[in-house]
């Protein structure tokens, strides 16, 4: 049994949608890489198309673009995802995961690429006011 968490970020409003991918939706993701793009149909947004970009495993380890294979390594990392260096110059051995996603992976991060008719804010309802 596979479960994803999916954090769905929309660009035209700027807000983040968490979604519950259960067995069959979460089995649909798998073997997708980071950068690619889904319908979004399978986790119920009809019209919707969803890019995958990025991740992590149960220990928290992000998953980079730039690795082929689902495979947990230890890399020299000078930047990027997995590693900010504080000084210039600054390299450090991370451990970071491949690009394809497998049944290790907790969260997927997507994006929504091309809108469908009714905006996200029906499918998930409005946010609530803070309360003070």
């Amino acid at each position: 049994m596979v479960d994803f968490k999916i954090i769905l970020s929309d660009p035209e409003t700027g807000r983040s949608y968490k979604i519950d991918a259960a067995d069959p939706a979460a089995r649909a993701l798998i073997g997708k890489r980071i950068g690619d793009e889904v319908d979004g149909s399978i986790f119920g947004l009809a019209g919707y198309t969803i890019k995958l970009t990025g991740g992590t495993d149960k220990t928290g380890i992000p998953a980079r673009r730039d690795l082929p294979g689902p495979a947990r390594r230890r890399l020299l990392l000078s930047e990027g995802v997995g590693f900010h260096p504080v000084m210039d110059g600054e390299r450090r051995r991370k451990s970071v995961r491949g690009s394809e996603i497998s049944a290790d992976f907790v969260q997927i991060n997507a994006a929504v690429k091309q809108s469908g008719a009714k905006p996200l804010s029906e499918y998930f309802g409005q946010p609530e006011a803070a309360a003070e």
